[in-house]
């Protein structure tokens, strides 16, 4: 199978049941913990491709510094999301499971095993 990565926050309830979930199928992916190394603007980028999903999509809105940037200003670009993200890499959607060139938010947590064959 191909690697598994999983950007993880383990403070984070439904992170931990993901993980708990790949783990109890004796999966162990490698673990980016993305609140101690966020990923650039070109990762964030890339992990955007592999979900089909928008930046604003990708948003935790109701982290304190998306009502502090701002960030449901529609006006925004997609460029100046990302660059909020990687600032401020808590308002990333977690836990995001990452299978080749596919990747899914794991909320609720189960829907990490739609990558899985």
């Amino acid at each position: 199978m191909t690697d598994l990565i999983l950007y993880h926050n383990p403070r984070c309830s439904k992170s931990r049941g993901a993980l708990e979930l790949l783990e109890a199928r004796g999966l162990h992916p490698s673990i980016v913990r993305y609140l101690e190394t966020p990923p650039s603007a070109d990762e964030l980028r890339g992990l955007l491709k592999r979900l089909g999903m928008t930046p604003r999509q990708l948003l935790r809105t109701c982290e304190d510094e998306y009502k502090t940037l701002n960030l449901a200003d529609g006006s925004l670009s997609d460029a100046q999301l990302i660059d909020a993200m990687v600032a401020h890499p808590k308002l990333i959607e977690r836990p995001i499971l990452v299978v080749g060139d596919q990747a899914v938010v794991g909320r609720p947590p189960e829907k990490v095993l739609e990558l899985l064959p």
